[in-house]
């Protein structure tokens, strides 16, 4: 199951007892040189790819449904992907210089055998964010078959598979064996996919923006809708866990982001590949989202607008045979043009669910979970784990709200990942100064051996701080208003800071004596 062709590679630039390393497999091991093939384009795409995703589009949505104008939300979503750029670029270029993944790179850190601890904790994690996709590109499915076969909508009744219909169940399992699919055809399947699904998801955006403020006589009125917010102190309380679950977005990758450096030519390139992808990017798109979610509020003058700001609901009424309400004729004329609109699509949402699940969702847990026993979990095998996990979370739960999705679920592991990104993003720049051992991150006995005390303490004094606030949002603890409550819309920034500069005293202290 691992890549024996890479693992034989990187063996001959490594010295001849890591060949038996129960640390090293060819998942694992460091790109050589040769392999490492990706451009600036490779990583403007795997960002564009990634970020032209259905979570992305409603985005904005959320943001505006608990209060904000377009602009307040536009520029929240801005300022957070700027943020988060920062430790993503410094975690790259380790991966960059060594070829080395995310879960060998935290055994600098954590050491060989603590490196677990955040690897697990990444990948659980993305298992959340595969079954959010795997939902999402499950439902698209089903509106669509509905489209062309209003009857698929009535199987099973009132039947229900852990919270699920019948149809939604059957499309999700139907888009989740695609995405495990190409999860077995390796990572240069997954660049492949990545180039040409990206400008591919660019242009059916464009294509529906255009239609929307064609078809509506302009942008629609959202853009002339006041804040809720009368008060600056107002904005600030929903600004502020907003930012940080903007952050929480890809705080996933600010962790694992070496998983794909690690085929990068050169740091030149990985930094302005990143650079040009990622907030341009999820900018771009949601202002995008905006303006259709803006133009159809016109359109569609007898339906709730919250449910326009779905991509999905969205495409499922102008493909519909049925006149949506407010509307005497369906919004296409045309049968046969409803059909290959639906076909076209379905398609643009299925690819541009499945190229972020592949790369944001897949590649870091399956590189995880192999670094738990990498003579017996592959990147394959490491992929189906993380695949029935995302099943096991029921992930339709975590998006039942915009307050679900935004203050629970993104602020909530944010608080889980910013403690680890400040201790990585520590060790590698100021504790070590950029100069790894490598071979001795594959050696059970070398300088990384075993558990460093001095990081997990920063990790769980880190977190510790948020967790009375996560506890308070999640229900599952109740009372006034305290300390910890107001802290935990900076869950992010108190984790990183926090861990980063107790890892970084610990270290020195360690150190010096």
């Amino acid at each position: 199951m691992h890549d024996p062709s890479l693992a034989e590679e990187a063996l001959r630039e490594l010295p001849p007892d890591i060949a038996e390393s129960p640390l090293f497999n060819g998942d694992l091991a460091p790109v050589p040189a040769a392999r490492r093939t990706w451009t600036t384009y490779n990583f403007a795409a795997l960002w564009i790819s990634m970020a032209h995703c259905i979570p992305t589009y409603m985005m904005a949505g959320g943001l505006v449904a608990v209060g904000m104008n377009w602009w307040q939300a536009l520029l929240t979503i801005g300022l957070g992907n700027l943020i988060v750029l920062v430790p993503i670029l410094l975690n790259a270029h380790p991966g960059t210089r060594y070829g080395i993944p995310f879960p060998v790179l935290a055994r600098s850190s954590f050491g060989t055998a603590g490196a677990n601890v955040p690897a697990v904790l990444r990948a659980i994690v993305a298992c959340g964010w595969f079954g959010i996709q795997a939902y999402l590109g499950g439902e698209a499915v089903r509106t669509f078959l509905e489209a062309v076969w209003p009857g698929f909508g009535l199987l099973g009744g009132d039947l229900r598979f852990l919270g699920l219909s019948l149809p939604s169940a059957i499309t999700f399992l139907l888009f989740w064996g695609l995405n495990i699919l190409i999860i077995f055809r390796g990572m240069e399947a997954v660049r492949s996919f990545e180039n040409w699904a990206a400008p591919l998801v660019l242009v059916m955006a464009a294509v529906l923006l255009a239609w929307a403020v064609g078809r509506a006589g302009g942008v629609g009125p959202m853009l002339e809708q006041p804040s809720k917010f009368q008060t600056f102190g107002a904005f600030w309380k929903v600004f502020v866990p907003s930012l940080t679950g903007m952050i929480g977005f890809w705080a996933t990758l600010s962790l694992n982001i070496p998983d794909f450096t690690r085929f990068g030519r050169g740091q030149r390139e990985q930094m302005l590949g990143q650079t040009l992808g990622l907030p341009t990017t999820m900018i771009a798109f949601s202002a995008m989202g905006v303006v259709i979610t803006s133009a159809s509020q016109a359109i569609l003058k007898g339906v709730d607008v919250s449910k326009l700001w779905d991509p999905i609901f969205l495409l499922s009424q102008i493909t519909s045979p049925r006149p949506p309400p407010g509307l005497d004729a369906p919004l296409l004329a045309s049968g046969a043009t409803r059909a290959v609109v639906a076909v076209i699509s379905l398609f643009g949402v299925t690819v541009a669910t499945l190229s972020v699940n592949i790369a944001a969702n897949v590649v870091s847990p399956a590189n995880d979970f192999a670094n738990l026993a990498p003579r017996r979990i592959s990147f394959k095998t490491g992929g189906l784990i993380t695949g029935i996990l995302g099943i096991v979370m029921m992930p339709w739960k975590l998006l039942s709200s915009a307050e679900a999705y935004i203050f629970n679920w993104l602020v909530g592991y944010s608080a889980l990942l910013g403690p680890i990104a400040g201790i990585m993003v520590v060790d590698y720049w100021w504790v070590r100064r950029t100069e790894l051992d490598v071979p001795d991150l594959y050696r059970p006995q070398g300088r990384y051996a075993g558990t460093n005390p001095v990081a997990l303490a920063a990790l769980a004094l880190g977190v510790a701080p948020n967790l009375p606030g996560f506890l308070k949002s999640i229900k599952l603890l109740a009372g006034p208003e305290s300390f910890w409550d107001q802290i935990y819309p900076y869950a992010w920034f108190t984790g990183f800071l926090l861990a980063g500069l107790i890892y970084a005293l610990g270290m020195r202290g360690r150190r010096s004596s």
